[in-house]
């Protein structure tokens, strides 16, 4: 019958292969190189490789059974060689064929052909797999299909019933798909999609897929290339693109076109962005975004990118000249007179060396509304509300225990009430801090730590900074500029406070502190510190410039001038301050074991002394000490402003102590509490500074506010942590902070509240109190709702007068949201509303809601689309 037939036996197998290549010697993986010289060598070698299976079956007995070992080849095979294993092999001589047959295996440079049965035609020089048949390509990538016709390198060919697994977790099918040159695959009539099969019904259509008349992947290229496709969610059509292209993916950057981005807003328009992308380099790109807007016209944007092995830097620009600037308010609620509008934008870093890095980061824009009314986002924006860009250049180095920063900053109000000559420019700011280990025995046993901290500060601005104190004092022109008339600094009656100064202002700030922790035998812990505190500053005022606004509503004028009130009639001035002390910390913690955990009771004590008065004079200048929080945190420290521009005088005792309960299982309750108390001497809390800052502090009495805070986490599902100010003399608390959260699996959550009394001395001039709420829930692996919500409590307070408006009662809504989402290994879906207060360019608050939709296709790209709309009639009883 001219066939001969090899079953699992090494007699059969050399007896019937010797008449097509002669002798068989040495071992079988290097047999395969004596090929006949009339075939071409990757024929030759693979019909060889064919011919020889049996062999390989009877020396490695384990491999008759193909399906118990993995698709590897034999260890030490050559790279470049073929090699087969299957449980039997037939040779036609008929038609010339050699064929592996069950369970065959066919390995070659990295790929592995797998198949109930693989015929190789020597005439033709084509292997056909046939039943089961699968491919592994070298990077992971599998093809399953009913039937391989392919070349015998496996480059070219047709695959029948095409199933491609790629190792990025990506799938194609086709009815019939060709192989061409070995890096381009054609599949007609298929499909591509990122979500993998449903396991339990595999024939179900996956959440979103690509069809298309023919979709080409190029290799080479790195594309993937569709034509006549639609986009399919759970097998119906919902979008139809005639052509489109896309990076394979195993690109994670490629020139081309980015997903588009849609615009509708009330004074831009319909709007349709389409970002393209230039991969220039493997260091760098760009990407330019032409935008059509149907009121404004044509807004162009740029961002080029560049990496270095030492850091990194960005450049954004963007440009219109608008069509319609009218759309737009007029200054100074807007930029309604400007036709040209832009910004531009760089940050970057660069490790200059091991421990150094320089940097920067600036803003420049046409006005101060052009981010939000183009929506633009920059990496300087620092807020939404009260905004404002930062712009700084920094050379920073930082050791084990040495830090070095030196810096400039440049500030850009953004926010409706913000008056840019008010903003100051630092030039620059330089803070160094060095820590330093003594050893006792080259010390003459004195020992400890000493720490050495620097700080310069030089500033500027050409408008002095005033704010009211109680009711806010506005301007009568538009009711936006704070222009404080009459000033009486120091004392409750006062109306002003002075923020910033005009003119000139540097400072030169000294602190050297020494400490070491010495425990006695019965393990008590005792700290004796030293430091000294020396304060230089040159003042020099601009006393000449003033201001005035003017409207049809009227006008007002303030002036540097009226700085003087709070900081006296001079002329350039240094001035020079020395605050040396000394004190002692006392600990001792009681420890005790029990049945449930262990226990830990630390009462803490401090003295601290100082002169009653620094030795020298500061000036009243106060402008990096303005927040002053006294709470458990800042109970012990030795100096509890939080800038260099005030510092403790006088002597001060501090005591309180410590309860801490640790549970077995892991959760704790803390609890921290205690007092300040001024001993003798000045208390510098009591005395007040250009800003007021240390009056209504709680420290400005000789008995301060108790302060004290509770944490309790009993496991990793709640956490609780309250703290609090109460009065001295009634215990009414003056300041809550509650925090909560919660994570009960597919619950979490969290609540806040704070309440703030009152303090119209410092600016505060009703009690602040707001609550917050936010939860998220995991309604299954894959889909979740989410909201949140603030209630403004303080609006309950405002003067009805000042701001005009019903009483909204005590839970008017300042910010809420709403949304839902999927999320698998291919699709991301969210819908999210929200509505928070803005700033409208008129001095008064409007609510703006957005509606925001999301959807990332996992390899394809995503799109977003948001709308926003405006309340501007009613906000919460508020009436405009």
């Amino acid at each position: 019958m001219g066939r001969r037939f090899c079953p699992n036996g090494a007699r059969a197998c050399v007896s019937g292969l010797r008449g097509l290549f002669g002798p068989v010697r040495g071992r079988i993986f290097h047999a395969l190189a004596s090929a006949p010289p009339q075939r071409s060598p990757a024929r030759a070698s693979l019909a060889a490789l064919l011919a020889l299976l049996c062999l390989a079956a009877v020396s490695a007995p384990a491999a008759i059974a193909a399906t118990e070992r993995a698709p590897q080849p034999p260890a030490g095979q050559p790279p470049d060689k073929m090699f087969v294993e299957a449980n039997e092999l037939r040779y036609d001589t008929v038609k010339n064929t050699v064929a592996a047959v069950g369970d065959a295996r066919v390995y070659y440079k990295g790929r592995v052909l797998e198949a109930d049965r693989v015929t190789y035609d020597r005439k033709t020089g084509r292997v056909l797999a046939e039943g089961h048949a699968k491919l592994t390509e070298t990077d992971g990538s599998i093809l399953h299909g009913d039937q391989f016709d392919l070349t015998d390198d496996f480059r070219d060919g047709f695959i029948e019933s095409l199933r491609a697994d790629t190792s990025d977790k990506t799938f194609f099918s086709a009815p019939h798909a060709e192989r061409i040159e070995g890096d381009t695959t054609v599949f007609n009539k298929g499909t591509y999609t990122a979500c993998a099969a449903c396991t339990g019904s595999p024939d179900k259509p996956p959440l979103w897929r690509v069809r298309a008349k023919r979709i080409v992947h190029k290799n080479d290229e790195q594309m993937i290339y569709y034509e006549d496709a639609s986009l399919e969610f759970l097998g119906v059509p919902l979008a139809y693109v005639p052509f489109f292209s896309a990076p394979d993916p195993t690109v994670t950057r490629k020139s081309g076109i980015l997903s588009p981005h849609l615009i509708d807003r009330s004074t831009l328009g319909y709007g349709v962005g389409i970002p393209i992308f230039w991969a220039l380099a493997p260091d760098y790109d760009l990407t330019f975004t032409p935008t059509a807007l149907s009121k404004q016209g044509f807004l162009a944007s740029g961002e080029w990118r560049q990496r270095f092995d030492i850091g990194q830097y960005y450049i954004r620009a963007n440009g219109i000249s608008q069509m319609n600037p009218s759309f737009f308010p007029t200054s100074p609620w807007g930029a309604g007179n400007q036709t040209l509008r832009g910004s531009f934008e760089s940050a970057g870093e660069l490790a200059i060396a091991d421990q150094w890095k320089f940097g920067w980061a600036f803003t420049l824009l046409s006005d101060k509304w052009f981010l939000n009314d183009y929506n633009v986002p920059s990496q300087t924006l620092s807020s939404n509300y009260i905004a404002e860009t930062t712009s700084t250049v920094y050379l920073t180095g930082q050791s084990n225990r040495g830090y070095f920063d030196l810096r400039g900053y440049y500030f850009e109000g953004l926010s409706t009430h913000d008056f840019q000559p008010q903003q100051p420019l630092a030039h620059p700011v330089w803070d160094y801090n060095k820590t330093i280990d003594i050893d006792p025995a080259n010390s003459w046993g004195i020992g400890g730590e000493v720490e050495a901290d620097f700080n310069l500060t030089s500033l500027s601005a050409a408008a002095a900074s005033y704010q009211s104190v109680g009711t806010q004092v506005l301007d009568n022109a538009y009711q936006m500029y704070n222009v404080c008339t009459n000033y009486v600094p120091g004392t409750v009656a006062g109306k002003c406070l002075l923020r910033g100064v005009g003119g000139e202002y540097t400072r030169t700030t000294v602190d050297i502190s020494w400490k070491r922790k010495l425990i006695d035998p019965i393990g008590e812990v005792w700290t004796p510190f030293a430091f000294a505190h020396v304060n230089g500053e040159w003042l020099d005022l601009n006393t000449t410039n003033s201001y005035t606004f003017s409207s049809s509503f009227g006008s007002s004028t303030f002036s540097n001038s009226s700085q003087l009130n709070f900081l006296g009639n001079r002329d350039v001035s240094f001035y020079g301050a020395f605050v040396p002390g000394v004190g002692l910390e006392y600990r001792y913690p009681f420890f005790a074991k029990l049945g449930f955990g262990s226990v830990t009771v630390e009462p803490i004590a401090q003295i601290i002394m100082r002169p009653n008065n620094p030795i020298g004079a500061f000036s009243n200048v106060n402008l990096d000490a303005q927040s002053l929080v006294f709470d458990e945190s800042t109970l012990f420290d030795w100096n509890k402003y939080s800038g260099y521009d005030r510092f403790e005088t006088g002597m001060r005792a501090n005591y309180g102590g410590q309860f801490t309960l640790n549970f077995k299982d892991g959760g704790y309750i803390n609890v921290i509490g205690g007092q300040s108390y001024q001993v003798a001497g000045t208390n510098s809390y009591a005395t007040a500074d250009a800003a007021n800052v240390g009056l209504s502090s709680g420290l400005d009495t000789r008995a301060s506010d108790y302060v004290g805070a509770l944490s309790i986490a009993p496991n990793s599902a709640f956490s609780f942590t309250a703290k609090s100010r109460f009065d001295v003399n009634t215990f009414e608390p003056r300041r809550i902070d509650l925090v909560g959260n919660y994570n009960l699996g597919a619950w979490t959550g969290g609540i806040q509240y704070a309440n703030y009394q009152a303090q119209p001395v410092i600016g505060y001039y009703v009690r602040r109190e707001g609550l917050s709420l936010n939860s998220r829930y995991k309604i299954s692996d894959n889909y979740f709702a989410q909201g949140n919500i603030t209630f403004d409590m303080s609006r309950q307070f405002y003067p009805a007068a000042l701001i005009g408006y019903t009483s909204p009662g005590p839970f008017a809504i300042a910010a809420f949201g709403m949304g839902a989402g999927y999320n698998d290994d291919c699709t991301t879906f969210s819908v999210n509303y929200s509505s928070i207060y803005q700033d409208n360019g008129n001095g008064a608050l409007i609510r703006n809601q957005t509606v925001l939709l999301q959807l990332q296709l996992r390899t394809l790209g995503g799109t977003k689309l948001s709308e926003s709309f405006n309340n501007t009639a009613a906000l919460d009883g508020v009436k405009y």
